[in-house]
C-alpha cells in the first residue's frame, strides 16, 4: 500500500477517519442543509427570497459627488420615483386628445401616494410653451414635428414600497385609458423603479439559463473524464450543495449590507466553478488512493478498512490541496474589502463565504459520497495513470526548447494585453438589459426623443450667493462638452444649483469632459460637482487609490502561503509574475470584445463603448484566485515528488503528467460553467462570464501547460531556493508531505 507516515497530517487524517466511519450521517446533514438553503433562499418559508432583497443602482464611492448629493438631500431636493407614459401616433392638435390628457392628470393626482402628474396639456401656456414642448416628442428642438407626448407621474417620496406598488397599479390603469382615448398607435411606459425591477427580475432567469447549460454539459464531460455516471455525478451533487449554500449566504448578507443584483450570479458562478474543481480533484484522488491501496486486487477483496484508509489519505493529500486553493482564492477575494466601495465589500464578503461553503462540501460531502460508492467507483475505473503520456511528452518537448516557449508565450500574452491600455469604464443602467427589452427600448426612446425630460447631466452645487453663481454662468457655458446651462436655482436658503447640459446620457464623452474640466478648473467659489460622470470619476479614483494596498496585501499573503507550501521564494514570485501576464491578457481581450465591440453579434450584446466599472477589479480578484487554484493543483504534485527526492525537471514532468488531466478537465468544466452564464442577458454578467472564461482558458493552457514547465526547466534547482533563515522557518512551520 505504499509508505504512509501515520503521524503526518494528523488533523486531516483524523477528519478523514470521521468521514469514512460516518458517511451517512454527513450525507443526511448535507441533504437537510441543502433543502433548507434552497427553501430559505427562494422564500418558501414565508420570508423574502434573496431575489426580493436585491437592488440595482449606481455603485457609489465617497467623494465630491456623494457630498453634493447629500447636501441636496438634506435641503429637501429629493429624487422622486417616477412613472412615465410615452404615446406615439397621436393627433397633438385634437381637442379629444387634449381633454383626455387633462382628465388623465386629474385622475392620476387623485391616486394615493401620487405627488404630481404632468403632460403638455396641463402646463402653463399649453402645449406650445417651452414646458409643453419639453413633454412633446422631439419638442426640445422648439417645435412639434412628431405625434407623441409624455405624461410624467411623480410618487410621494415618503411612500413605502408596498404603497408605491399599489399606486403604480392604479397609475397604469389610468395610462391604459389614456392610450385608448387618444387613439395612440403605440405606447411605452417605464421609470427607474420599473428598470430596477426588470434588471433584478433578469437575475433568476440568467441564473437558470447558466445552470441549465453548465450542469448538464459538465455532467456529460465528467462522464467522459471518469468513465462512469456515478463518479461524474459526485462533483455535480457538490455543486448543487454549493449553490444552495451560496444563495442562503447571500440572503443572510442582504440583511447586513445592500447587495447589487449582479452579486447573485457573480457569487453563484464562483461557488459552482470551485465546487466542480474541488469535487473533481477529490473524487480523482480517492480513486487513485483506492487503486493504489488494493494494487489491482479488485472489488471483491475491498474491505471497509481499505475504504477508510483511502478516505483518510484522500483528505490528507487532496484535502491539503483543496485547503490551499480555497485559502488562496479567499485571500484574493478579501483584497476587495480594502476598497471604500460598498459594492466591492459586499461582493467580497459574500464570495468568501461561498468559498467556505465550497471547501466544506469538498472536505465532507464529496468524500462521504465517495466512501459510500467506493466499490462502484473502483469497478468503473481508476485514476492511476502511467508516468508517461500526453502531458509528460508535452513537458519533455517544453524542456527541450524552454526559452523559445517562454519568449513565444510571453509575447502572445503581451499582445493580448495591449488593448487594456485603452480601458474605458462606465456604469450602465438600461444598457445592462438586452436590446429590444421593454425598459431598454423605453429609455432609448426617452433619451432620443425627450431629451429635455432628463434634466441636466452635470449639476454644480454650492453655498455661494446666487449673484456670484450668476456671474459665473457665462463661463460655465464655455466648459468643454457643455451645450447649454440652466439658470442658477436657489434650492435652499444657503444652497444654489446650476444645471449643465451635455446632450448625452450623463456618461458620454461630453459629460466626462465637463466633469474633468470642472475638477481641473474650479469655479471661483466652493462647489461640488454632481452627476453620473462625476460619480464614476469618484468611483475610479477610490478604486485606483486603494488598488496598490489591495494588490500588495494579496501578493504578500499569496507569497507567504506558497512559501509555506513549497519552501521556495522563487516559485511564489514566479507565480505572481505569470498571473500578472495572464490577467493582463484577459483584460486586454475583454476590452477588445466588449469595449471595441468585437464578437458583439455572436455573443449577443450591444457595445456601450466601455467596460462596466466593476469588471476590472472583479476579474483581477476572481481571475487571480482561479489562476492560483490551478497553480496549487500543479505545485502540490510537483512538491510531493520533489520532497521524495525526484529531480526538479523530472518532478515537473511527472507532476504535469499526474495533474495535467485534472487541471485541463477542471478548467474545461469551469469554462463550461462560465460559458453558461455568459449566455445570460444582463451585460455585466455576460462580461463577467466571458472574462473569467478567458482567464481560465489562458491560465490552464498557455501558463500552466507551457510557461510553468518552461520557466522551471530554465531555473532548475534554483526553483527551490530560499535564504537560510527562511529555510529554517519553513522546516519548522511549512506544510509538507
Amino acid at each position: 500500500m505504499g509508505d504512509v507516515d501515520p503521524r503526518h497530517g494528523a488533523l486531516l487524517r483524523r477528519w478523514g477517519r470521521v468521514v469514512g466511519r460516518h458517511p451517512r450521517t454527513i450525507l443526511l446533514t448535507w441533504v437537510l442543509l441543502v433543502v433548507a438553503g434552497f427553501a430559505v433562499a427562494e422564500g418558501a418559508l414565508g420570508t423574502q427570497s434573496v431575489f426580493d432583497r436585491l437592488h440595482s443602482g449606481e455603485i457609489t464611492a465617497p467623494g465630491e459627488a456623494m457630498t453634493g448629493r447629500d447636501l441636496l438631500t438634506r435641503a429637501g431636493v429629493t429624487s422622486y420615483a417616477t412613472s412615465t407614459l410615452l404615446l406615439e401616433g397621436v393627433d397633438l392638435d385634437s381637442p379629444t386628445v387634449a381633454r383626455a390628457a387633462a382628465q388623465a392628470v386629474k385622475d392620476l393626482t387623485s391616486v394615493d401616494h401620487v405627488d404630481s402628474a404632468v403632460n403638455p396639456y396641463v402646463v402653463p401656456d399649453g402645449p406650445t410653451s417651452p414646458a409643453g414642448l419639453a413633454l412633446t416628442e422631439d419638442g426640445a428642438a422648439g417645435s412639434r414635428t412628431a405625434g407623441g407626448f409624455a405624461t410624467v407621474v411623480r410618487f410621494d417620496p415618503g411612500a413605502t414600497s408596498a404603497e408605491e406598488a399599489a399606486a403604480t397599479t392604479a397609475v397604469n390603469a389610468v395610462f391604459d385609458r389614456l392610450v385608448e382615448q387618444t387613439g395612440a398607435t403605440a405606447s411605452q411606459r417605464g421609470g427607474v423603479s420599473t428598470l430596477v425591477d426588470a434588471i433584478v427580475g433578469q437575475i433568476p432567469k440568467d441564473l437558470r439559463v447558466g445552470e441549465g447549460i453548465a450542469l448538464p454539459i459538465s455532467f456529460l464531460v465528467m462522464i467522459v473524464v471518469f468513465g462512469g455516471f456515478l463518479a461524474a455525478g459526485l462533483p455535480i451533487v457538490g455543486a448543487l450543495a454549493s449553490i444552495a449554500g451560496a444563495l442562503a449566504s447571500l440572503l443572510g448578507f442582504s440583511y447586513l449590507i445592500d447587495l447589487d443584483a449582479s452579486s447573485v450570479n457573480v457569487v453563484t458562478v464562483l461557488g459552482l466553478g470551485l465546487s466542480i474543481d474541488y469535487g473533481l480533484l477529490t473524487v480523482s484522488r480517492f480513486r487513485e488512493e483506492l487503486r493504489r491501496i488494493r494494487e489491482g486486487a479488485g472489488v471483491r477483496r475491498l474491505h471497509r478498512e481499505h475504504i477508510l484508509l483511502a478516505t483518510e489519505l484522500t483528505l490528507d493529500r487532496a484535502g491539503r490541496t483543496v485547503i490551499f486553493s480555497a485559502v488562496t482564492v479567499a485571500i484574493s477575494l478579501s483584497g476587495l474589502m480594502v476598497f471604500d466601495v460598498e459594492f466591492m465589500r459586499a461582493i467580497s464578503a459574500a464570495a468568501v463565504s461561498v468559498v467556505v461553503v465550497a471547501l466544506a462540501v469538498a472536505l465532507s460531502l464529496i468524500p462521504a459520497l465517495a466512501t459510500l460508492a467506493a466499490r462502484r467507483l473502483l469497478r468503473r475505473g481508476t485514476e492511476h495513470s502511467p508516468d508517461t503520456g500526453v502531458f509528460s511528452r508535452l513537458a519533455e518537448r517544453v524542456h527541450r526548447h524552454p526559452w523559445l516557449v517562454i519568449v513565444a508565450v510571453t509575447a502572445a500574452l503581451l499582445v493580448a494585453a495591449a488593448p487594456a491600455l485603452s480601458l474605458r469604464i462606465t456604469s450602465s443602467g438600461a444598457e445592462l438589459l438586452p436590446v429590444g427589452s421593454a425598459q431598454r427600448t423605453f429609455f432609448d426612446t426617452l433619451d432620443r426623443h425627450y431629451s429635455a425630460l432628463g434634466g441636466p447631466q452635470v449639476t454644480v452645487v454650492t453655498h455661494a450667493p446666487i449673484t456670484e453663481v450668476r456671474a459665473w454662468q457665462s463661463a460655465a457655458a464655455r466648459i468643454p462638452g457643455v451645450t447649454s446651462v440652466d439658470p442658477p436655482q436657489q434650492v435652499a436658503a444657503d444652497l444654489v444649483t446650476v444645471g449643465l447640459h451635455t446632450g448625452d446620457d450623463g456618461l458620454g464623452q461630453g459629460s466626462r469632459d465637463a466633469v474633468a474640466y470642472l475638477h481641473d478648473h474650479r469655479p471661483p467659489f466652493t462647489a461640488y460637482v454632481v452627476g453620473q460622470a462625476a460619480q464614476l470619476r469618484d468611483l475610479s479614483a477610490a478604486m485606483l487609490s486603494r488598488a496598490p494596498l489591495a494588490l500588495g496585501l494579496v501578493a504578500l499573503a499569496t507569497l507567504v502561503l506558497l512559501f509555506l507550501m513549497t519552501g521556495s521564494v522563487v516559485i511564489p514570485v514566479k507565480a505572481l509574475v505569470m498571473n500578472v501576464l495572464s490577467l493582463g491578457a484577459t483584460m486586454g481581450l475583454v476590452v477588445w470584445v466588449f469595449q471595441d465591440g468585437h464578437l458583439a453579434g455572436p455573443l449577443g450584446f450591444a457595445s456601450v463603448g466601455a467596460v462596466e466599472s466593476t469588471i476590472p477589479l472583479l476579474v483581477l480578484a476572481f481571475g487571480f484566485g482561479l489562476s492560483m487554484d490551478y497553480e496549487v493543483f500543479l505545485l502540490s504534485r510537483v512538491v510531493e515528488l520533489h520532497e521524495h527526492g525526484v529531480g526538479s525537471e523530472r518532478a515537473v514532468t511527472l507532476g504535469l503528467q499526474r495533474s495535467g488531466r485534472i487541471i485541463t478537465s477542471a478548467a474545461l468544466l469551469v469554462v463550461i460553467v462560465f460559458a453558461g452564464f455568459a449566455a445570460g442577458k444582463l451585460l455585466v454578467i455576460k462580461e463577467m462570464g466571458v472574462a473569467l472564461l478567458l482567464a481560465v482558458l489562458i491560465d490552464a493552457s498557455l501558463v500552466r501547460m507551457l510557461l510553468v514547465p518552461a520557466t522551471m526547466s530554465v531555473l532548475g534547482n534554483a526553483n527551490w531556493w530560499a535564504p537560510r533563515s527562511l529555510r529554517r522557518l519553513h522546516d519548522r512551520w511549512g506544510i509538507t508531505e
